[in-house]
């Protein structure tokens, strides 16, 4: 991944939309791209299940908020380094860790002025 040695974004932010999430993701984040496959196939066949297309507004609003984090270096690096410490087993580390991640969470969705996916 390319990195800002200005703290700017990487990438602007792209539009909402799967085609742009996954060239922005192809770009910034090209690991992520098994599981922005996998998720967008499940959440097609959600929408095609029920005849109902929130689960897509549900899979680009969550992408979108994950290329958010990605186009900025240091809150990607400290969210990934939160959710290793989440993954420890330690009940205390891991509360203060999800605690964190669910601010970064709120502010990206915040940045983007979409209401958080719980």
């Amino acid at each position: 991944m390319t990195t800002s040695a200005t703290g700017r974004p990487l990438i602007p932010q792209p539009p909402a939309t799967v085609t742009a999430l996954r060239q922005a993701v192809a770009q910034i984040a090209p690991a992520a791209l098994p599981a922005f496959t996998r998720e967008l196939d499940q959440a097609a066949d959600q929408a095609r299940q029920g005849s109902d297309l929130a689960p897509l507004r549900r899979f680009v609003a969550q992408w979108a908020v994950q290329v958010h984090i990605q186009r900025h270096p240091h809150p990607a690096e400290r969210l990934r380094q939160l959710e290793d410490l989440a993954a420890t087993g330690d009940a205390d580390r891991a509360r203060k860790a999800a605690s964190e991640i669910g601010r970064i969470l709120d502010d990206a969705h915040a940045a983007l002025a979409t209401p958080p996916q719980r």
